[in-house]
């Protein structure tokens, strides 16, 4: 069924992959109208490994999804990752015309180009420009410079690349299947639009997006994203050291991490077990609670403190977050995360879900489609702010003008 206003949000994970279909409706609220979930096969710690194999399972969850919300999917937001992607911030300046009375949209245009007019490594592509603040004349705090009279423009922007050919692999994945992406999106940038508020942005927090093979995280201060990155770190390799360290098949090791594990240790009975039954080739055993718990809490200190290096390594705003410290993703389901979260950061930490979102419960409940529920989000504030024609934008500018023709008549 064709419907006006449908974005859709699709996220290639490495333990899952994930389309969402949301509508936007015209008092500016969303509505989830269904969603796709499948296994994900063919990609590590984010990335495509398997073209053929990540293709179907594309394909598989956006005809489930296609399904579910009666919306045929023509076209898609796509969530990137992984540890290719770098960050950096960096000033744009240009000087205003003489004969120009006021600074235009154009001049906007021309400063966030001048910030992009630096050396990334040559195999890397842009994937965003991020606006932080507008100076005019050096007056800082300026939302809006258009219209506004000034001689000099300058702008700070964070600015997000990454391997042009990984990026291009995800995009050709879906382009398979005869679907347009018509944004590539950084995957934190994307689950911020959902699960931090504008006051959260302005206090200053940092969210960080713990999935089955990667961890991004985005901070935010004043408002404006001032850090962001992607660690090869993830739930995965929590299963991996369960698999290995209690000599467990991977599926049961998995299914003991979600059901039993925890990151708090000493907060169990000397010699309490947990019983794995008997299954199809798989002889049961008991496992002690607290191995269980240290393998768990060794690999996500790590995590954090990895997170905590790479943060404090450039500019050092982990004493600005006022709002503290927001977890989402798969593993923030782990019992006590936020708790050993809090000790590392020494901040505030809170278990983060979508928010202000309406239509299917469990997806929005679910924090492991933060980043595709947030894609929907993203894709409804880049929709409201697409360049209006130039009659409206004449519209917009006339009564300036016709402001401007009185004072000189009179």
């Amino acid at each position: 069924m064709a419907r006006a206003n449908i974005f859709v949000g699709l996220e290639i994970g490495t333990s899952k992959i994930c389309a969402v279909v949301g509508e936007s409706r015209t008092d500016g609220s969303l509505r989830i109208l269904g969603v796709g979930q499948v296994p994900s096969r063919g990609v590590r710690k984010g990335e495509i490994v398997d073209f053929e194999t990540a293709t179907q399972c594309v394909k598989d969850a956006i005809a489930e999804a296609e399904d579910k919300s009666d919306v045929t999917v023509g076209s898609v937001f796509l969530a990137i990752t992984g540890s290719h992607i770098s960050s950096f911030n960096n000033r744009g300046s240009v000087m205003i015309p003489e004969d120009q009375e006021e600074i235009e949209d154009s001049d906007l245009d021309n400063v966030r180009a001048a910030a992009a007019e630096v050396s990334i490594p040559s195999q890397n592509a842009f994937i965003h420009s991020i606006l932080q603040h507008y100076y005019v004349d050096g007056q800082e705090g300026v939302l809006n410079p258009v219209g506004m009279l000034g001689r000099k423009l300058d702008a700070d922007f964070h600015i997000v690349h990454g391997i042009r050919t990984r990026i291009q692999n995800a995009i050709r994945c879906v382009k398979e299947l005869d679907v347009e992406v018509e944004d590539a999106v950084f995957s934190p940038l994307a689950s911020a639009q959902v699960v931090l508020d504008h006051h959260q942005k302005n206090l200053g927090a940092l969210l960080i997006d713990i999935g089955g093979g990667t961890t991004d995280y985005i901070v935010y201060v004043d408002g404006a994203v001032k850090q962001s990155g992607t660690l090869a770190l993830g739930g995965d390799h929590i299963t991996n050291d369960i698999s290995m360290g209690l000599r467990l098949p991977i599926a049961r090791a998995e299914k003991l991490k979600v059901e039993e594990g925890s990151v708090i240790l000493g907060n169990c009975l000397p010699g309490e077990t947990v019983v794995l039954q008997d299954e199809s080739g798989f002889v049961g055993k008991e496992v002690e609670r607290e191995t269980l718990n240290t393998i768990i809490h060794m690999r996500v200190r790590e995590t954090f403190d990895l997170l905590k290096r790479k943060l404090q390594q450039q500019d050092n705003y982990l004493d600005y977050l006022g709002a503290g410290i927001f977890i989402t993703g798969g593993c923030s389901l782990l019992k006590g995360i936020d708790h050993l979260a809090g000790e590392v950061f020494e901040l505030p930490v809170h278990i983060a879900r979508a928010q202000s979102m309406a239509g299917v419960k469990s997806a929005i409940e679910n924090p492991q489609l933060a980043a595709a529920i947030g894609l929907i989000k993203y894709a409804q504030a880049i929709h409201m702010d697409k360049p209006r024609g130039w009659i409206s934008r004449l519209k917009q500018k006339l009564p300036r003008f016709l402001g401007l023709l009185l004072f000189f008549i009179s």
